[in-house]
């Protein structure tokens, strides 16, 4: 007998912490459990089929079940899952991020995006010699103690218990703003490493100002310090080379993750050959060998490299970037429809694959440019409960707040239905109260 979403969260609270084993997977009253997905969609457990705009939190841009890739995974899988040894694959992967990422000189495999940007900064503070970093408000890089705070309001206190007071004192939190950074740079000459979540916070939910990566490269420049880009989410889906290719500005080092691995667990560090030697078990560095230690038991998996290796080779040809961006300009010019429609105060904005939506008066005019991280964070609970209820129970499934992301494998039959189901939403929140309209 199939078991209800309800029915499995109730065993899951006696066996899994929280009942989940991600916290933002938890929607009241009780998470979805999906049982299985193919191109533009999911299914859950109860049969429900949603169009789906989270694709493996925007690690899918081929969508679901990629037939090359499960293809691939299937073929390693018979050769075996793991050797505790290196093998041909991840050289071939390696490679596939070297052609396509213009600062990865070098790369190196970890086991998650978090992983990734922790390894990033330890090179950044190994090489620099120095141990602050410089981050910026709402910015995501991982869970890990180095990236904690700033990660949400209020930037200056911890988001968790048990984090070290020494990471926070070595934590500089800026506003995304040249001369915020200028400022904390000049004012502090133990700031080594800059990161940068290069879409903006929240995959450009809170998007950065215009010319502000340029900007942060002279910066970094200028003060000898280096600078860390995060393309988990951008790498590989803003083009083939992540935003970095597309804009020109190549920084030291580079996390990536989710796309890299065609959806698998694991993630990569590229950087500059001069910065990546640290990791080098043969060369010296300020007195080590190596000079940055780095180990993990499942980098350059060679389940996850297969994956890897067929998902980039798909995306280097540029097409599945070329689909994504096109449904995803479809989807925000008719959500763009809908609101002036009904005359409902907000905007709707994105790069790339990405779409977001922001209701609120003092977006009246469709732009969030002069809005700041607190306040395009700040939407009322009920009305993005409501906006998500709204969309799942018609079928569209978001990604976080009130955005989404688009993949290859999203139709243009897809959109339509999204945008009927976005419009019957809208009416009902106007009906009910929670938003002003027509």
């Amino acid at each position: 007998m199939t078991q209800s979403s309800e029915e499995l969260f109730q065993q899951a609270r006696e066996r899994l912490a929280g009942g989940v084993s991600h916290e933002s997977r938890f929607k009241g009253p009780h998470p979805k459990y999906i049982e299985r997905a193919e191109g533009s969609r999911k299914w859950e457990v109860d049969g429900k089929e949603y169009i789906d705009y989270a694709m493996g939190s925007a690690s899918l841009l081929l969508g679901h079940a990629h037939p090359k890739v499960v293809a691939a995974l299937t073929e390693q899988a018979t050769k075996g899952t793991f050797f505790a040894d290196c093998h041909p694959l991840e050289i071939e992967w390696a490679g596939l991020i070297q052609e396509l990422i213009p600062s990865a000189e070098r790369v190196r495999f970890v086991s998650s995006g978090t992983e990734a940007t922790m390894l990033a900064i330890r090179i950044g503070r190994g090489y620099s010699g120095k141990h602050k970093i410089l981050r910026f408000e709402g910015h995501y890089h991982g869970w890990h103690e180095f990236v904690d705070l700033g990660m949400n309001a209020p930037y200056d206190k911890p988001t968790s218990l048990g984090i070290l007071p020494g990471t926070v004192e070595a934590t500089v939190v800026v506003k995304p703003e040249p001369a915020a950074v200028e400022a904390a740079l000049a004012a502090d000459e133990e700031i080594g490493t800059i990161i940068c979540e290069v879409s903006g916070a929240n995959y450009g939910s809170v998007p950065l100002p215009e010319g502000f990566l340029p900007e942060l490269r002279r910066l970094a420049d200028a003060h000898n310090a280096v600078l860390v880009f995060d393309e988990v989410i951008t790498g590989f889906r803003w083009s083939p080379g992540g935003r970095q290719a597309r804009d020109g500005v190549t920084p030291d080092l580079t996390s990536m993750a989710k796309i890299v691995t065609g959806g698998m667990p694991g993630g990569a560090v590229g950087g500059r050959e001069d910065f990546m030697r640290l990791l080098d078990p043969q060369v010296e560095f300020r007195g080590r060998t190596p000079g940055v230690t780095h180990k993990g038991t499942f980098n350059g998996n060679p389940l996850v490299a297969a994956s890897g290796v067929a998902a980039l080779s798909e995306i280097k040809t540029g097409e599945p970037n070329k689909l994504a961006d096109h449904a995803a300009e479809r989807l925000r010019t008719g959500m763009r429809e809908v609101i002036q429609q009904h005359q409902v105060a907000g905007a709707v904005y994105g790069e790339s694959s990405t779409f977001h939506l922001y209701l609120g008066d003092d977006a009246a005019d469709g732009s969030v440019e002069n809005l700041g991280a607190e306040k395009i964070r700040g939407i009322p609970k009920p009305v993005i409960n409501a906006m998500q209820s709204g969309l799942r129970k018609r079928g569209v499934d978001l990604m976080s707040h009130m955005s989404g992301i688009t993949s290859m494998a999203h139709t243009d039959a897809d959109i339509d239905e999204t945008l009927n189901a976005f419009e019957d939403t809208v009416q009902e929140m106007i009906a009910d109260g929670h938003i002003g309209g027509h």
